[in-house]
């Protein structure tokens, strides 16, 4: 286990408050220019249910702030040590765009699904990868896009209520900044890491309930993707071999809804990528939980799911497979008893 040093932490603090004053400060302008030029999420009574229109393009404010204490933070020794940061700063940077143009015209999920697999290939270049020995380069290159684009359309599909996606993305960048930290084998993680929660703590005193401006696609997308990415520079497996589930512990409630949506939207017969209120979030809130506390309890999970992620990790190789099977039973039972609870649109 890695002891970081009294200027490393330094230097990670200082990372985490710069992006976080930086996104204070850009998420108003950000709110006054979507307010201007009418880009904001209508209520529709469907499934959008907020009480009044507002304004998208929060991402714009995350990705401004990480960008920018990037270029203001990272090293000499952190650019130069590999392609890899630069790898996740051009796919990073793809999924900004392609978010924008998504909240601006409405792109077909055909071709939002083409622009991430085309960052996922970037990152692959880079070196940022998934690597299995067993499995050949073709292999590796396609494990490496399901991750990447699954990590990043379940954040996307988790993002249905004030402060959820960019609480829970919070939640899981503070535990793989730690995790990262700890095993010490890289810098570009924990320091990637920690900006990007210090960006997500600024933009939650808007997003959170009642939010005064949503994510969007453009946030979504980008943080989804970082997480996905992130995740897999890590070597979990140096103290057990088992902690290379780690990641999926790690963001199990992105990847839990996106399994739990489309199982019911398969079992209704609706397109995996139609909007339908099948979000467990959704439910809970309409069986009475009321949607802050829904959040909050979420956050809570994700904490759970953390510490657990630290006990794969670095903990006992006899508890390991106990901690996978707890998360594991857990989540099947949390969706046995989810789907008890119908979801918005039908009696309670």
């Amino acid at each position: 286990m890695n002891s970081p040093t009294a200027n490393e932490l330094i230097w990670y603090g200082l990372a985490f408050i710069i992006a976080m004053t930086l996104v204070m400060y850009v998420t108003p302008l950000t709110i006054r220019v979507a307010t201007t030029f009418k880009i904001h999420d209508t209520p529709d009574g469907r499934l959008k249910k907020h009480t009044r229109p507002t304004p998208y393009l929060g991402g714009l404010a995350i990705g401004a702030a990480f960008i920018i204490t990037f270029s203001l933070l990272s090293t000499q020794a952190l650019l130069s040590a590999n392609a890899q940061a630069m790898g996740l700063m051009a796919g990073g940077s793809m999924m900004l765009l392609l978010g924008l143009y998504d909240d601006l015209v409405n792109l077909s999920p055909a071709v939002k699904f083409f622009g991430q697999l085309l960052a996922a290939v970037v990152l692959y270049k880079a070196g940022v990868r998934i690597e299995i020995a067993a499995l050949g380069p073709t292999a590796n290159l396609a494990v490496t896009v399901l991750w990447v684009t699954g990590i990043t359309n379940a954040f996307n599909i988790i993002d249905v209520m004030d402060g959820l996606a960019s609480g829970v993305a919070l939640i899981g960048a503070l535990f793989l900044f730690v995790i990262s930290l700890l095993i010490g084998d890289s810098k570009t993680v924990p320091f990637m890491a920690i900006v990007l929660a210090g960006s997500l703590f600024g933009f939650l005193r808007f997003n959170f309930a009642p939010a005064r401006i949503f994510l969007g696609d453009t946030g979504s997308l980008f943080i989804g993707f970082m997480m996905g990415a992130l995740s897999m520079l890590v070597s979990y497996s140096v103290h057990n071999p088992l902690a290379v589930l780690t990641p999926i512990v790690l963001l199990a409630v992105p990847i839990f809804d996106t399994g739990f949506v489309a199982w019911h939207r398969a079992r209704k017969g609706i397109p995996f990528f139609r909007g339908s209120p099948d979000h467990f979030a959704l439910r809970l809130s309409h069986a009475g939980w009321g949607r802050r506390q829904t959040v909050l309890r979420t956050y809570g999970v994700a904490v759970l799911l953390g510490v657990l992620a630290l006990v794969v990790v670095f903990g006992q190789a006899a508890f390991v497979p106990w901690a996978l099977a707890a998360v594991g039973v857990g989540l099947l039972l949390a969706a046995v008893w989810l789907s008890r609870h119908p979801p918005p649109g039908q009696p309670a």
